[in-house]
C-alpha cells in the first residue's frame, strides 16, 4: 500500500508519537496534549504535536504556519497542518505527517473525524483521547451512529473516568478491550503555588487585577455548558468579592454586557492560567464534565481551594470540606454559600490539602506512564 507505514517497530522500542489537536489554543484536551508531548520528549521518546487548523482568530496565511511533523520536532512544538479541520489540504498534510509516526493520538472531539478520514487505509493506528461531554456526541440516533462509526476505526479510545468509560461502552458499543481509563493530568511544575502575599500581589499586578480584596477565578471556554452565568450570579450575591474570568467564547459579549460591573473582570484567553491561580483566593467551576476537569487539577496543584458542582467526576479531585466545597449543580445561591465558606476558611490548610490530594493521582508523571504503556501496545509490530 503506498500510504502504509514504511517501518516495523522493533521489540522493546518506544513508538514515535504524533499528537493531533484541533487548534493551537491551550484549553481542555489540548492542554493535556501539550503537556504529554513535552513529557514524552523529556523521557527521550520521539514525539511531535500538530494542530489541524489555526486559532479561530488567527488571520495569518495557513501556508505560513503549516509544516510537516519531524522527529525530533523543531524548536516550536506546534505546527498547523491546514486552513480547516476537515479541509482536503489539512487531511493530506495529516496523512503525510502520520507516515513518520508509529501511532497518532487524536486529542479531543474536534480531531476524531480528521484522523478517522486521513488515516483510513494506512497502517498507522490512532488512539482517540477522551471526550468531554459525551451526551452531546450521542444526543440523537444519527449523531450516535456517526460518532460510533468513527470511534470504531480507532485502535484504542481513552476515557477520563470510569463513568465516561461506561458511557462509551454502552452508547457506542465499543469492545471493552479497546476502551481504557486514563485520567486527566497536569505537570505540577507548571502550576507552583503562590509563595507568599507578595507573590500573590505580583501575580495580580501582572494581570492588571486589583492588589487588595478577595478574588475568585473562573477559567474556561465561555460556552453554554460551562455556565459562567452561574458563577457571575453567585459572586454577584457576595459583597467585596471580585470574579476574574479567563477565557473566551460565543457567549462572552452577552455575559459581559449583562453582568457589567466592577466586580467582574474579563481577562480574555490567557496563554497560561498559572498566574491567575497564584493571584486568586479560590477557583469556582460551574459547568459539568464527563471526566475530571483539567482546571480543577491545575488549581489544586497550584494550591488553590475550589468550589465545584457535586458530581462524581468532580469528587475524584475535590474532597468536600477538605480541599474545597461542593455545591448542588445549577444553584447560584448554593455556590455563593460554598464560596463564602471557602473564603472564610484558613487558606493555607485548604491549599496544602488540595495539592497533597492531587499529586499522587493526577500529576503528569503517573498519567504519562499509563500513556506510554498504551501507545507501546497499540503500535506493536504488525498491527493494522
Amino acid at each position: 500500500m503506498p500510504d502504509a507505514a514504511s517501518h516495523l517497530l522493533p521489540a522493546g522500542a518506544r513508538p514515535r508519537v504524533l499528537h493531533v489537536i484541533a487548534d493551537p489554543r491551550r484549553r481542555g484536551a489540548q492542554s493535556l496534549a501539550r503537556d504529554l508531548d513535552r513529557e514524552l520528549r523529556r523521557r527521550g521518546q520521539a514525539s511531535a504535536l500538530r494542530a489541524l487548523a489555526p486559532h479561530p482568530e488567527d488571520r495569518r496565511s495557513p501556508d505560513a504556519a503549516r509544516r510537516p511533523a519531524t522527529f525530533p520536532p523543531a524548536a516550536d512544538p506546534t505546527g498547523v497542518l491546514g486552513p480547516g479541520r476537515l479541509h482536503p489540504r489539512t487531511l493530506r498534510a495529516l496523512r503525510a505527517a502520520a507516515r513518520t509516526a508509529d501511532v497518532v493520538v487524536a486529542h479531543g472531539a474536534g480531531t476524531l473525524s480528521a484522523c478517522a478520514l486521513a488515516l483510513a487505509g494506512t497502517r498507522t493506528p490512532f488512539v482517540h483521547a477522551g471526550f468531554g461531554d459525551l451526551r452531546h456526541r450521542s444526543a440523537s440516533p444519527a449523531l450516535r451512529l456517526h460518532t460510533g462509526t468513527l470511534l470504531h476505526r480507532a485502535a484504542a479510545v481513552t476515557a477520563l473516568s470510569e463513568e465516561a468509560r461506561a458511557v462509551l461502552l454502552d452508547r457506542f458499543r465499543l469492545p471493552g478491550t479497546v476502551v481504557r481509563t486514563i485520567p486527566n493530568g497536569r505537570s505540577a511544575d507548571r502550576y507552583p503555588p503562590a509563595r507568599d502575599a507578595a507573590d500573590r500581589r505580583a501575580a495580580r499586578a501582572g494581570l492588571g487585577l486589583p492588589a487588595e480584596g478577595l478574588l475568585v477565578a473562573w477559567v474556561g471556554a465561555i460556552t453554554r455548558e460551562k455556565r459562567l452565568d452561574l458563577a457571575l450570579e453567585a459572586v454577584g450575591r457576595m459583597p467585596d468579592v471580585r470574579l476574574a474570568v479567563a477565557g473566551d467564547g460565543p457567549l462572552r459579549a452577552a455575559l459581559e454586557s449583562r453582568y457589567e460591573c466592577a466586580r467582574a473582570i474579563f481577562l480574555g484567553d490567557l496563554a497560561d492560567p498559572a498566574a491567575l491561580y497564584r493571584a486568586a483566593d479560590a477557583l469556582v467551576l460551574t459547568g459539568d464534565s464527563a471526566g475530571v476537569p483539567g482546571v480543577l487539577i491545575e488549581a489544586g496543584l497550584a494550591g488553590l481551594p475550589v468550589v465545584a458542582p457535586d458530581t462524581a467526576p468532580v469528587r475524584a479531585a475535590v474532597q468536600d470540606g477538605v480541599t474545597g466545597v461542593l455545591a448542588p449543580p445549577g444553584d447560584p445561591a448554593a455556590f455563593a454559600e460554598a464560596l463564602a465558606k471557602v473564603l472564610a476558611r484558613e487558606g493555607p490548610s485548604l491549599a496544602a490539602a488540595a495539592r497533597a490530594h492531587l499529586l499522587p493521582r493526577f500529576e503528569l508523571g503517573a498519567v504519562a506512564d499509563a500513556w506510554q504503556g498504551l501507545l507501546a501496545e497499540v503500535a506493536r509490530p504488525g498491527r493494522g
